[in-house]
């Protein structure tokens, strides 16, 4: 599945609209305080990371229940709660492509 944040897919053209998909995610966990702050910002770039392939699991899987091969016009919401938790939205419009035919020879 194609997934981009562009309304568009270079050399595909859209066939038809699914829907408006989405994915969020929010890490169960919370972080671990410490006094180092390398450790503390190592910590949070971790868990954006996890937390951000979720929720983009989560809208590939609504994606393809919707028969879409692909997802354009993605948008990612990233908030840090006080109480150092991640939580991820991504939402986008669910599309069926098909690769362009080159017709110059």
């Amino acid at each position: 599945m194609i997934l981009t944040t562009t309304n568009s897919v270079e050399g595909f053209t859209i066939l038809e609209y699914r829907g408006i998909v989405s994915g969020t995610a929010v890490n169960v966990q919370k972080m671990k305080l410490t006094f180092n702050m390398q450790k503390y910002y190592a910590g949070i770039s971790e868990s954006v990371a996890d937390v951000k392939e979720q929720a983009f699991e989560q809208l590939r899987a609504n994606a393809e229940k919707l028969n879409a091969n692909a997802v354009v016009g993605i948008q990612v919401d990233i908030e840090l709660t006080a109480a150092n938790y991640v939580a991820i939205s991504v939402t986008g419009t669910a599309v069926s492509i098909i690769k362009k035919i080159d017709c110059k020879k």
